[in-house]
């Protein structure tokens, strides 16, 4: 397996993750945005997230208020 590997196109806000340089075989929608990239054998090989800049915003600020309520609870 190669290094993993990240491309941002930013006129489609879309997202790249390749973690293997292998043609794809099938893809698997996990989400409404985001879809896993299959080699022949069924082994992940990369991952698309489609509005990318909305969804990784949102994933952060859902993580950063969450530590914060968990820090205040605890205080």
């Amino acid at each position: 397996m190669n290094k993993a590997k990240m491309q941002y196109f930013e006129q489609e806000d879309v997202l790249h993750l390749s973690i293997a340089d292998e043609p794809e075989a099938n893809s698997v929608e996990i989400s409404p945005n985001i879809t896993a990239e299959l080699n022949e054998a069924g082994e992940l090989i990369g991952i698309e997230i489609i509005n990318a800049s909305s969804f990784i915003r949102d994933s952060i600020l859902e993580s950063t208020q969450g530590k914060i309520l968990n820090l205040s609870v605890h205080s």
